[in-house]
């Protein structure tokens, strides 16, 4: 009988310490919960908005969204959708909501004109979080330990941020490789950095522009072997051929594309003279090759029409918000980058732009998988969150219907990280993603600025706070 309980008291004891050694369900600490957090009721249901679904379909008006457990639970016209009793009722008459944002090229580090590219663990996650960007991918990573372990504070309740899909470190070529990024000269070393990677946890890879065909294809081989997936920025490869390799996705749209470069040589990254990217015809056939190619292999591409956008002269608008938000250096280098771009000293021509517009339009036209994110990079013009609402507004002015717009920067998001069953639309079952706007952003497209309140997995965020707390800090936390 004394064994019998011995052993039913190790039982026991075993049983305690596997709960102890589990992880532990989201618990956001006590001091962020009571600084941002502005609707933490169990059951909550969101009365009189009108829903941009993130499916495609035209908006719905007048609708209940019921939120339970961190997930929608119910979406439908007011009056017909039964609201459990006990639940945090809002009368929302005159907002929006849309599904959070799926960001696919959203680094957490910031760079601007003048100013050293940093990490930016306080800054980065609060402002895409506070401008409805739920989920991000980082798509190449300056120091990827430090977004892994971002990313396990986030998901244990010590940080407050989007959900992270971690990218490694940028794996490059030589010559002219810079200094944070891996240059591999072999295949083989391209396997190496790949297998070390992936086991430390990375879900994404991202090439860079100077990368060989024989180092992609290794990369692409080895990053499959290991469940991994691999996206990159082009130059020396061409669309086409990195398709032909087994890539799974393409970073910037038409202007990291050089397989059209008259001469283009292989393994080579031209830049002498620059490429005019007016002379590309989105209708010809070497263009709808690469994307027949690409659909057929099923590979997505990324626009990040907004960094794009800062080397535009006079463009874009100057935003308040984001000025006020950067560090008074950064703001600084970033203003003198303007003139100087407005002078023409490295600028991209408007017609250029344009053409970068079209060519994601004939994209999606041929059936390809179009997503979106920011790189809050170049002269810093573009940054986290902010740079992620602008390239709402970029999508609509490409020729894009606002809802459309909004599929591309949540459902095609989601699906390019395989995770649509669980989030990217506002669908009934899903997570409780969503972003409340006050106004219309498919009238009025601007009025994507104006969130109020951001629900991850049912916790409802208030933006002002959130942004208010980093203010004067971007470039340097």
């Amino acid at each position: 009988m004394r064994s019998l309980r011995l052993a039913a008291l190790l039982v026991l004891l075993l049983a305690v310490r596997a709960v102890a050694q589990a992880p532990q369900p989201f618990a956001l600490r006590p001091a962020l919960r009571d600084s941002f957090v502005a609707v933490s009721a169990p059951v909550v249901a969101l009365n009189h908005v009108r829903v941009v679904d993130g499916t495609g379909a035209p908006p719905a008006d007048d609708q209940t969204i019921v939120i339970a457990n961190g997930k929608i639970q119910a979406v439908g016209r007011f009056g017909s959708t039964p609201v459990p009793a006990g639940a945090q009722v809002m009368d929302l008459t005159g907002h929006t909501v849309i599904p959070g944002l799926v960001g696919l090229h959203d680094h957490s580090y910031y760079g601007a004109a003048g100013w050293l590219s940093a990490f930016s663990p306080i800054v980065a996650p609060r402002l895409y979080l506070a401008t409805g960007v739920t989920t991000t991918r980082t798509t190449g990573s300056r120091a990827p330990y430090e977004e892994l372990n971002l990313s396990k504070a986030v998901e244990r309740g010590g940080s407050i941020g989007s959900r992270m899909y971690i990218t490694g470190p940028y794996i490059t070529g030589g010559p002219g490789s810079t200094g944070m990024m891996v240059q591999v000269d072999t295949p083989e070393e391209a396997r190496r950095v790949v297998r070390y990677w992936s086991e430390e946890g990375v879900t994404w890879f991202k090439a860079y522009n100077q990368i060989s065909r024989a180092a992609l294809g290794a990369a692409i081989d080895e990053a499959h072997k290991h469940g991994v997936k691999v996206t990159a920025h082009l130059c020396s490869v061409g669309y086409r051929e990195a398709v032909a390799l087994g890539i799974d996705g393409l970073e910037h749209g038409l202007m990291a594309n050089y397989e059209y470069y008259p001469g283009k040589q292989p393994d080579q990254c031209p830049t002498n003279p620059p490429m005019d990217w007016t002379t590309v015809d989105v209708n010809s056939q070497q263009v709808q090759a690469t994307f027949k190619d690409m659909v057929s292999h099923n590979v997505a591409m990324t626009s990040t029409l907004a960094v794009y956008e800062c080397f535009v002269p006079n463009r874009p608008p100057l935003d308040q918000r984001i000025l006020d938000a950067m560090f008074p250096g950064v703001r600084a280098g970033y203003l003198t980058s303007r003139v100087r771009i407005g002078e023409g000293t490295g600028s991209i021509s408007a017609p250029a732009f344009r053409r970068a517009m079209d060519y994601e339009v004939a994209f999606v036209k041929a059936g390809g998988l179009l997503a979106a994110g920011v790189d809050p990079t170049g002269n810093g013009g573009a940054p986290p969150g902010f740079g992620d609402q602008r390239n709402y507004e970029l999508l609509v002015e490409a020729g894009f219907p606002p809802v459309q717009a909004v599929q591309i920067m949540s459902a095609n998001g989601a699906k390019v990280l395989g995770a649509y069953d669980r989030f990217g639309s506002v669908t009934a079952g899903k997570l409780a993603d969503l972003v409340v706007i006050k106004g219309d952003p498919v009238a009025r497209p601007a009025e994507i600025r104006n969130v109020t309140i951001v629900f991850k997995e049912g916790l409802g965020y208030d933006s002002q706070k959130l942004i208010q707390s980093v203010n004067g800090l971007m470039g340097v936390r």
